[in-house]
């Protein structure tokens, strides 16, 4: 939840800034803006590219004109929009009204006209940008204009016709109708996808899985997740270009798709980059987790081999997609920006300038990724760990380039910059041992204790319970040290990683058992204390 938050929270930051400084221009030109992806990639190789626009008719493009400022193209389409709307339906409100399109030179330039009824009105003129655009001469564009305007007029008439109306009524109940089936199996198909991501989401049950089952459920999480979104996509696409199809089919109505396209270009193009990073981002994870189960097949069965290339493959893993996740949002982010007509490179050299002014400020940031990633690359320890850092010990929860998180046995959480790690003592990497002290008393047939601790550790490897925590043979090293508790036997059990614990109570419970059944006891601490006899006298006779 908090990630999907985040980048909803993302996505309208991005909708807002890209709104706030888009040029004033392209919010007073709902008729124009009709410019390529590739005609503005031309404007940042040419200076002085040409800017064209449509002049529509029932919301269809009847012809292009052009011009070198996109400021003045929009006065000019503006005007010219208003007028010819005015004509053309003066015209097509009246059957018998015929219509006639004419040619006037204009010094260098020419004038189209469209005569009404023996009244002559001026449509637009042809300029030498409108011709240059077309690698035409300006009267050979007068004639192509010509011609544009006098075939849309007769189609605009024809879609005006009974029969028409009628054929396209029945194709737009056509359209519903299999647009409402299609949806069944699509809205079927999230449904299912719906429910099978929550259930391959990650959860505090996924977590005690075995690291290549949680990497296999990973994969079939981020696949489904792909999928569902795409379906989502899909049936938004079917839904959006169905009924801009529908209302596309007649005159009347043709201008409505238009005028929501140029009113939701915008967000349509943000939501759809953000769409699109989201499934890259969900892809990639799928690979990580990919590669991530091939490296954990391809590694020894053997489980006191293989258990910390487990882990380490894991804290790998966990930083990839955290470093993934940062890159592709921030490309995401500038392709929105660029799509949207924003120049970018403002942004990636203050981009740059601010990250070297960060770089020398946060000298302890740089620090702590150099640091966090030798440490992952040098194995010091990884997520599952329990190790010492420091003056604080714990459980490793999370570990990336800049902090490592341990939990410690109260259940705090602490988080140690990477930069401070210098000395780690790892109780986990590869195998651990329990360190055992036995104490018995001064009085007790040392032999024969050690030969009860032996049979202890004899029955314990024996059992099926702890034969896979105990790695080896208890070592029972023999007399350690004399103590005010007795004499100190010690003995070492290599066992399982993080199994130390575990396997020391079990052992010590056993041996008071033994001990007990066998009358040895186990001495508490003593002290023996020597009184001087002539003094203590001394001392009695002076009081």
């Amino acid at each position: 939840m908090p990630r999907k938050k985040f980048f909803v929270t993302l996505f309208i930051l991005v909708v807002v800034i890209t709104i706030s400084i888009t040029p004033p221009a392209a919010a007073q030109l709902p008729f124009i803006q009709d410019l390529a992806i590739f005609s503005r990639i031309l404007r940042q190789v040419q200076e002085k590219s040409l800017n064209s626009a449509c002049i529509r008719l029932d919301g269809r493009c009847l012809f292009k004109l052009a011009a070198t400022d996109s400021e003045v193209l929009s006065t000019r389409i503006n005007e010219i929009q208003e007028r010819f709307g005015k004509v053309t339906s003066d015209y097509l409100s009246d059957e018998n009204n015929k219509g006639k399109v004419t040619i006037q030179k204009n010094g260098n330039l020419q004038d189209i006209y469209l005569i009404l009824d023996e009244q002559k009105e001026r449509l637009f003129t042809v300029t030498n940008p409108d011709a240059r655009a077309n690698d035409v001469s300006v009267s050979i564009r007068a004639q192509q204009l010509k011609f544009s305007i006098e075939e849309g007029l007769k189609v605009a008439r024809q879609e005006r016709s009974s029969p028409y109306f009628k054929q396209q009524i029945i194709i737009g109940i056509c359209t519903l109708t299999f647009m409402f089936l299609s949806n069944f199996p699509l809205t079927w198909g999230i449904k299912n996808f719906r429910t099978s991501t929550r259930r391959l989401a990650p959860s505090d049950t996924s977590k005690t899985l075995p690291i290549a089952d949680q990497l296999a459920r990973r994969q079939k999480w981020n696949l489904t997740e792909i999928k569902y979104r795409l379906l989502q996509l899909a049936q938004v696409l079917m839904w959006g270009g169905g009924i801009l199809f529908v209302l596309d089919l007649l005159p009347k109505t043709r201008i409505i798709p238009f005028l929501l396209i140029a009113a939701l270009r915008i967000p349509f193009r943000i939501s759809l980059v953000a769409l699109l990073t989201y499934i890259l981002i969900r892809l990639t994870y799928f690979l990580i987790a990919k590669l991530s189960a091939v490296a954990i097949a391809s590694q020894s069965e053997d489980l006191r081999v293989n258990q910390r290339g487990k882990l380490r493959i894991e804290t790998t893993t966990r930083i990839l997609r955290s470093t993934v996740t940062i890159i592709l949002a921030g490309i995401g982010i500038l392709l929105a920006f660029w799509i949207n007509g924003v120049n970018i490179a403002p942004i990636l050299a203050g981009a740059g300038i601010f990250g070297l002014g960060l770089s020398l400020a946060s000298q302890n940031l740089i620090k702590d990724a150099i640091n966090g990633f030798i440490i992952i690359w040098d194995d010091r320890y990884a997520v599952g760990d329990i190790v010492d850092i420091g003056g604080v010990s714990g459980l490793v929860e999370n570990i990336n380039l800049r902090i490592t998180q341990l939990r410690d046995a109260e259940g705090r959480l602490i988080t140690v910059p990477n930069s401070t790690v210098e000395i780690v003592a790892n109780h986990s990497s590869q195998w651990s041992r329990a360190d055992l002290t036995i104490p018995v008393a001064y009085q007790t047939d040392i032999d024969r204790a050690i030969t009860i601790i032996h049979q202890v550790a004899e029955a314990m490897t024996e059992d099926t319970n702890w034969q896979e925590r105990i790695w080896e043979f208890p070592n029972i090293l023999g007399v350690e040290n004399f103590s005010d508790r007795g004499i100190l036997i010690r003995v070492w059990i290599k066992t399982e990683p993080l199994k130390q614990w575990e396997v020391a109570r079990e052992f010590r419970r056993r041996v008071k058992i033994a001990f007990d059944q066998a009358g040895i006891p186990i001495p508490v601490p003593q002290q023996q204390i020597l009184l001087d006899k002539k003094k203590l006298v001394g001392n009695q006779e002076q009081n």
